[in-house]
């Protein structure tokens, strides 16, 4: 199962995002739920950073990404989390609660 995880403050602004674990959902390179939840990821930090400049602290390895926002989130920057919440939570919807976990915590 892949575990995402939202961090957000008590005022709703996002703080980090850590993803860990395979979807499991298939053998290694045809894992289509996997595949969907890393293009969403990706694209979506490479997007913050190019168009919103959204700085971030990662650590990646093996099936964990963690990514702490260092700077305030712009506008582009929330719709570009949001539109990753809403792909993510239409990916759960699909494939269910078996092969993604995704929770918002606030801290």
């Amino acid at each position: 199962m892949t575990r995402v995880t939202i961090y957000r403050s008590k005022k709703g602004d996002y703080k980090r995002l850590v993803c860990s674990g395979h979807a499991d959902f298939a053998e290694y390179g045809s894992d289509i739920v996997c595949a969907s939840i890393s293009v969403l990821v990706i694209n979506t930090l490479n997007a913050m950073e190019k168009f919103a400049a959204v700085q971030m602290k990662q650590e990646e390895k093996d099936g964990f990404l963690d990514i702490s926002f260092l700077s305030p989130f712009n506008e582009k920057a929330e719709v570009l989390m949001d539109a990753l919440l809403l792909g993510l939570d239409d990916v759960k919807r699909q494939y269910g609660k078996k092969f993604l976990d995704l929770k918002i915590k606030e801290v």
